[in-house]
């Protein structure tokens, strides 16, 4: 239905969910939540407007004043778009070994970026952001620790689930985790409103820190106090920083999450490249684990089952990364060979 907003801030939210086709198994009805189709092609959009609107309602974010958050980019890119449009000053603080696609996107937008060592990773770029907000009196948003990223998913993103399942039995609901405001806001939800939907939780196989055990160390206002032990770098940007976030923590103590299921960085990429090849649908790294997760659970799950998985954003933010190593800009033999096969325009 088409609609008229006041600002684009309108448009967030109301993502569809589209049925996978040809990747499950059949007599399983395998579904995405494509969140790409936010006006900045993510789930943190939802996340950028939440924290802002609730700051602003309790008056610990002054007019006019800048706005800093530590992020790996898309709650940059959410946050960005959201000061934009109401006016405040945005600072990023990102570790260097995020993609550039995202660095241009916020600067494009207005924010200024600062980089951290890579070496430091996602600790290191909350502990600059911290020292950044304390130094000129700009606000922190706290994307990890902050219940409004929750509340938001709880408002919004499970509602639409709800209503989109209104009809039919939705048997298992597959996310990962970034900052596990998603899983806490949708997964509280779920299980009052539908509560025989087992919640799937995906991680990295080779950063496996829920399934670990081994409990993060935090500092007295939540914040992680270093890297977790069991943390490796993966290349699915935007799941799994270097340690637990206290959102996440919340929601695996208010058992939110039925089965933690690890997921092989190669096959995200892969399913991220099946998804667009087979499904024509565009999506990222992140995109492509939840889908590879789900995939085993369609495997396992009874016949004629109902899966949702997340599709957290959009594959235009991935273009410098592994997952476009084997797209070349110029043309390949075979299509060299169809360029040869008439006679006229050819170019060498």
């Amino acid at each position: 239905m088409s609609q008229r907003y006041e600002n684009i801030l309108g448009a967030i939210g109301h993502t569809p969910v589209i049925k996978i086709n040809r990747l499950g198994p059949a007599g399983i009805n395998l579904y995405a939540k494509a969140e790409s189709f936010n006006p900045l092609s993510s789930v943190k959009d939802r996340l950028a407007l939440g924290v802002i609107e609730a700051a602003e309602k309790s008056g610990v974010l002054k007019p006019g004043q800048t706005v800093v958050e530590a992020t790996s980019g898309n709650t940059g890119i959410g946050l960005a778009m959201v000061c934009a449009a109401k006016g405040y000053p945005f600072v990023c603080v990102m570790a260097e070994s995020f993609s550039i696609e995202r660095r241009k996107i916020m600067r494009f937008l207005g924010a200024r970026v600062v980089l951290t060592p890579a070496a430091e990773k996602g600790s290191g770029m909350i502990n600059k952001a911290k020292e950044l907000a304390e130094e000129h009196g700009w606000f922190l948003t706290r994307q990890f620790e902050n219940e409004a990223n929750a509340d938001m998913h709880s408002r919004t993103t499970a509602v639409e689930i709800l209503e989109s399942f209104a009809d039919i039995q939705l048997d298992y609901w597959v996310t990962g985790f970034g900052t596990g405001g998603t899983l806490k806001g949708v997964g509280r939800v779920l299980r009052k409103e539908s509560p025989n939907t087992k919640i799937i939780v995906c991680e990295p196989d080779n950063a496996q820190l829920i399934a670990s055990g081994v409990q993060q160390e935090r500092n007295t206002d939540g914040s992680p106090a270093g890297s977790h032990p069991s943390f490796s770098p993966h290349p699915v940007q935007g799941w799994t920083p270097d340690f637990i976030p206290q959102l996440t923590e919340e929601a695996l103590g208010l058992e939110l999450a039925n089965q933690v299921l690890p997921v092989n960085g190669n096959d995200a990429l892969v399913a991220a490249r099946n998804l667009a090849q087979q499904e024509g649908i565009f999506a990222g790294i992140s995109s492509g684990a939840t889908v590879a997760g789900a995939l085993k659970i369609c495997a396992e799950a009874p016949e004629g089952s109902n899966v949702l998985c997340m599709l957290p954003d959009t594959g235009e933010r991935y273009l410098s990364t592994p997952l476009f190593d084997e797209v070349e800009a110029d043309m390949n033999a075979a299509e060299q060979e169809i360029s040869r096969s008439t006679p006229n325009h050819q170019f060498s």
